[in-house]
């Protein structure tokens, strides 16, 4: 599995193989900056967890798209989905179809405008849900495409129900390259979790230096978080009982 390293110290990219950076530490930065391998995030769980909806059109992300991806390899820019967890219901007053719906319009514009390739997100909730959103997308979803899969990273105490959406995506299209986004550790040591995956991000070690008294902009615990990810990739992960 491949795993991108998330950050908001965007001058700490050049010490990671990948990164994962989020358009809204880029917005307002004018130079450009060192990285390797990276995905951009479209910031989208904050935008709609904050304000409900979208407050730009999708061009303005498409311009800032094309604006970054001079800097090392753009791998992915993610498209501006909607999550579908309850309490983001909640805030927009809107069902799950809608969100689902939403997703994919703002997938079609943003491939339209971007000059990176964009990473389709599959949403819902229930595992049913995500088969229907794949049914969706249709045929913009080619054979072994890179998926994200949306609405998982609330759900990292529970691994359990991230197989069961993983396994529901699988049985309809077991040749996706499938992106959790924001796993912690008590997911990724999981050896069946990582199977369903080719790809994740987190930057769940800021969060724990924080709660921890450890300095949650530190290069140190970011680079100590990798070497987790690293040891548990390269070791016998712990296997979860789902019975």
């Amino acid at each position: 599995m491949l795993f991108y390293l998330g950050t908001h110290k965007v001058n700490h990219a050049r010490y990671f193989d990948k990164s994962f950076i989020s358009i809204n530490v880029l917005r307002n930065r004018k130079s450009d900056f060192f990285v390797n391998d990276w995905i951009m995030d479209s910031g989208a769980f904050t935008e709609i967890s904050t304000y409900g909806y979208y407050r730009n059109d999708v061009s303005e992300y498409a311009n800032h798209i094309n604006r970054w991806r001079v800097c090392g390899n753009l791998e992915f820019a993610v498209t501006q989905d909607y999550m579908c967890e309850p309490f983001i219901l909640n805030k927009t007053g809107l069902t799950v179809k809608e969100h689902q719906r939403l997703t994919i319009e703002r997938y079609d514009n943003l491939v339209k405008l971007s000059e990176v390739s964009v990473l389709p997100v599959l949403q819902g909730y229930q595992p049913n849900e995500y088969q229907e959103h794949l049914y969706q997308y249709g045929d913009r979803l080619k054979i072994g495409m890179r998926v994200g899969v949306g609405s998982v990273c609330k759900r990292n105490s529970k691994p359990k129900q991230i197989v069961k959406v993983l396994e529901a995506i699988k049985m309809i299209r077991p040749d996706l390259k499938l992106h959790g986004f924001g796993l912690k550790i008590t997911s990724l040591a999981n050896n069946y979790i990582l199977s369903l995956l080719y790809s994740s991000d987190s930057m769940a070690w800021s969060y724990s230096a924080r709660m921890n008294g450890g300095n949650a902009n530190g290069l140190q615990e970011a680079l100590d978080f990798l070497k987790q990810i690293e040891k548990i990739k390269g070791t016998k992960a712990h296997q979860f009982n789902f019975e």
